[in-house]
């Protein structure tokens, strides 16, 4: 098996990774910077994140698996007092895996460029830097209504626990395989009118978002920001691709929604 290590550069992240290291040498697991079998991430959600964007050439034959050193995690399994017993899941490793979907976002240029492609595992936003976002927003390929308001964000399943549940989302379970619209404070009243709802989109649907009046805009993917120029629309659609983690002691989606946003059930009943 081949094996990548990542890390943040948190002092816990170090020591854990310096750990980690010397216990996969010990047991003879090969080290490797290109095509790994899996990457592991120590650190917290925005380091796996950023190991997920770095290997998205990968993303069909590798597998990731999180170790948390911070204060909340959610893609993260597993934490710095598990390493033995995460090297006795790899040591027993049969292949297994649970799979998340991803985003795939598709912007369309206005002056002949060729339409450029990204995948978010949380969610990708649009939004103006320092005036109204004015948008058509079409389902499939149906104008459903125009937009005013600060932006709009669309989120994976995974991704429906971060900005968009701050939104006022719904939290939804991967398995759906759903993207969710959300806006960020819209303009409603008597002459400009939004549904003002979180919009869940099936699966075989996709959203088209088209800025109106504007030639620039700035678009998020998780945590990437581009600053957008001519471009005439941006299309979401959930990917054929997904994400696979390496599925030992894999944490079940809704533990995982109750410990990061009630705490652990330990400490609500007692």
């Amino acid at each position: 098996m081949r094996i990548k290590l990542t890390h943040n550069y948190s002092k816990k992240s170090l020591a854990v990774f310096t750990k980690l290291k010397e216990l996969l040498l010990a047991e003879d697991f090969q080290l490797v910077d290109e095509q790994p079998d899996i990457i592991i991430t120590v650190g917290g959600d925005g380091t796996l994140l950023s190991a997920f964007e770095k290997h998205q050439d990968l993303i069909d034959s590798v597998r990731f698996i999180g170790l948390h050193t911070g204060h909340l995690g959610f893609y993260t399994d597993w934490r710095e007092y598990d390493l033995e017993r995460l090297i006795e899941g790899l040591k027993k490793d049969t292949g297994e895996y649970i799979e998340y979907p991803l985003l795939d976002v598709t912007v369309f240029c206005t002056q002949g460029q060729e339409p450029r492609h990204y995948l978010a595992l949380n969610e990708s936003t649009i939004k103006r830097h320092d005036s109204t976002l004015v948008c058509d927003v079409g389902i499939r390929d149906e104008l459903f209504e125009r937009f005013r308001g600060d932006g709009l964000c669309v989120s994976t399943p995974t991704g429906s626990t971060g900005l968009n549940k701050s939104l006022g989302g719904a939290v939804l379970h991967p398995r759906l395989k759903a993207l969710q619209l959300t806006e960020m404070a819209s303009l409603n009243n008597r002459v400009f009118r939004t549904l003002s709802s979180p919009l869940v989109i099936a699966p075989d649907e996709w959203i088209n978002l088209k800025p109106i009046n504007t030639d620039s805009f700035m678009l998020s993917i998780d945590q990437n920001v581009y600053h957008e120029h001519h471009v005439k629309s941006v299309q979401y659609r959930i990917s054929d691709k997904t994400i696979r983690f390496a599925r030992y002691e894999h944490t079940h989606f809704w533990d995982r929604v109750e410990d990061a946003f009630l705490g652990a059930k330990k400490r609500h009943e007692s």
